[in-house]
């Protein structure tokens, strides 16, 4: 386990945190402080390192360490003598924050369990991942022509947090999943403190974040930039709501909303309408304009131009392109122009997962769920958000009210995101890749669930305590146990990888090449004849070395002796011929090959199951 990469990350985040936040009026209590200083660090770190990318720093791990220590070491060089031991009483709200950090430490608990049950990474995007991030900790840069789906022209921020982690811990495989797991437990700390200055209410925001932290429709253990950018936006939220109490909060909203267009293309703009929403709302019941709130979301979109300034044309997918060169031929008006656009590039059944979703399905949690975005609320939080949306509609006097502009918001970002994941179920004429909206959902349906549970405390209130105990065990039965089930079971390595039928194991190809994960040291350096996935079992292959690739390519015509001298003038120390090369070339080509090397004298069978482990000697 990376304990020195574990607290790097916690130095690079909270150093950063610190040097933006000591300057500003911040008198929140000692643990939030202290927690939402990794947040902002967190969104600091996304952008700069970002920004070294375009520019050509070197992304080296001691670059952001220097950077991380140099704000506290100023600080405390200036102010060491009037520096004291915080004596911390223990209040009513520590113990909130207290329950909220055993919520934290439940979800890393849980979610590394399900991620550490097997010797593979899951799904697709995983792999892919796996390249960018090695190629941003063996080349320190993205800049050249990197194979990696996710750095260029995809926003290459959750990669290269991912590379400059792994230069500390050998084992890229661990790096990503328990990274990728530490920032979604984050994400319910961040959560509680947004909901906390958002309501104003530590029971709203304590209940709220116990729904989000069981509902299952919010952030699997799946590998993806997604979990990133969703954890980065409860950042920006709360730094939106911090401007409130001091104008300078401002720049870290611009910085903290930039940096969600930098880790990934799509949900920052879902998020822009929810951002919209939030700002017109408060506009509205303040009857003012909200140059603050405006300016801070406005040029954190801006900022992000830094990278989408010479990238959006390579972002956009070709039915998008299309789509903008048929509405431009169908003629009428400019509104008409722009919804024939719309409409053509995200069609309501946009988006891998997305389809239409029954009343069971969305009530009604079962323990077999999807792995990258889970769907459904649960019983029990369903009647809770039900009996929410009736009592913020019944207090509609009361929203004209500054201090209720919150629950005027959550519900319209609740239904919005709830037909955003409901666009074929219910036929609307556009969707943006739905099935993501339903963790979107997951945030403000939780906050407009509280409602409903203070409702029931207003309509019997001899019966309080009764009621809550119902509804937590009713959640955690209904919503949090399936949530449990689907994030600790063995998940599939991906289409990428033989799904064998009985009596095989179905992930029987990957459980063989875990052999060399478990067998070979980190790092080995490894040659297949068809691009393969060594690196997610912590191997080594220059997938971005051109020689190596243009060699691969004739390479099972390559006499034995050849194909051995040129592996030693590469370093590479081990052949793998595994199912991937027999699909493509055939049985008896590969067997044929495989006899001509293991009779010539230059490699030694050191495995064999569904591949082949050849040592070059």
């Amino acid at each position: 386990m990376g304990f020195l990469t574990i607290l790097l990350f916690f130095i690079y985040t909270y150093g950063m945190g610190f040097s933006t936040t000591f300057f500003l009026n911040y008198k929140g209590n000692f643990l939030e402080r202290n927690i939402m200083r990794v947040g902002l660090g967190l969104a600091i770190f996304v952008f700069i390192s970002v920004l070294f990318g375009i520019v050509g720093v070197p992304l080296d791990w001691k670059i952001f360490f220097i950077l991380s220590v140099i704000g506290p070491i100023i600080f405390v060089s200036f102010n060491y003598t009037k520096f004291k031991i915080p004596i911390i009483k223990l209040k009513k709200s520590h113990l909130y924050v207290l329950a909220v950090i055993c919520m934290f430490f439940i979800t890393l608990s849980v979610y590394n369990k399900g991620s550490f049950s097997y010797s593979w990474m899951e799904d697709d995007d995983s792999w892919n991942h796996a390249t960018g991030v090695k190629y941003v900790t063996i080349q320190r840069t993205i800049k050249g022509d990197p194979p990696a789906q996710y750095i260029d022209p995809y926003p290459p921020g959750y990669d290269i947090l991912m590379g400059v982690l792994h230069q500390t811990e050998p084992s890229l495989q661990w790096t990503l999943k328990f990274f990728n797991n530490l920032i979604i437990a984050l994400g319910i700390l961040f959560f509680y403190f947004f909901v906390l200055h958002f309501t104003g209410k530590r029971g709203t925001a304590l209940f709220s974040t116990f729904v989000l932290f069981s509902i299952p429709s919010y952030l699997s253990h799946f590998i993806w930039a997604h979990t990133l950018v969703v954890t980065l936006f409860l950042v920006s939220l709360y730094c939106i709501e911090m401007i409130k109490k001091d104008k300078r909060w401002i720049y870290a909203a611009i910085v903290a909303i930039a940096s969600t267009w930098l880790v990934q293309p799509t949900n920052p703009l879902k998020f822009f309408v929810l951002f919209v929403v939030y700002v017109s709302v408060k506009c509205i019941v303040e009857k003012k304009v909200k140059w603050d709130l405006i300016t801070a979301v406005i040029g954190g979109y801006l900022l992000a131009f830094i990278w989408w300034f010479n990238h959006l044309e390579g972002i956009l997918p070709g039915k998008v392109k299309s789509a903008v060169e048929a509405s431009s031929a169908s003629g009428g008006g400019f509104f008409a122009t722009m919804f024939s656009f719309v409409q053509k590039a995200f069609p309501p059944s946009s988006g891998t997962a997305t389809r239409a979703y029954t009343f069971r399905e969305i009530v009604f949690v079962q323990h077999n769920n999807m792995i990258n975005n889970p769907i459904g609320i649960g019983l029990f939080i369903s009647i809770l958000i039900a009996l929410g949306t009736v009592a913020i509609l019944l207090s509609y006097k009361g929203l004209k009210k500054e201090e209720n502009s919150w629950k005027i918001i959550a519900l319209i970002c609740a239904i919005l995101t709830f037909l955003g994941f409901n666009t074929m179920t219910f036929n609307l004429p556009i969707g943006f890749i739905s099935f993501r909206f339903w963790m979107l959902f997951a945030l403000f349906g939780s906050i407009v669930a509280a409602e409903g549970i203070w409702l029931l405390f207003g309509l019997f209130k001899r019966y309080k305590f009764l009621i809550l105990s119902v509804f937590a065990i009713g959640i955690l039965l209904t919503s949090a146990h399936q949530k449990y089930s689907v994030n600790t079971v063995i998940w599939p390595p991906g289409l990428g990888w033989a799904f064998y039928p009985p009596p095989n194991h179905p992930y029987q190809e990957a459980i063989d090449y875990a052999w060399i994960k478990d067998n070979l040291p980190i790092d080995t350096n490894i040659f297949t004849f068809v691009d393969s996935y060594v690196l997610g079992f912590d191997m080594y292959a220059c997938l971005w070395c051109e020689d190596i690739n243009k060699y691969r390519e004739t390479a099972i015509n390559q006499t034995a002796s050849d194909l051995n001298l040129w592996l030693k003038s590469k370093g590479i120390e081990y052949l793998i011929i595994d199912q991937r090369a027999v699909r493509k070339y055939g049985v008896d080509v590969v067997n044929n090959k495989l006899q001509e090397l293991l009779g010539s004298g230059g490699f030694t069978l050191t495995h064999r199951n569904s591949m082949f482990v050849l040592k070059v000697v």
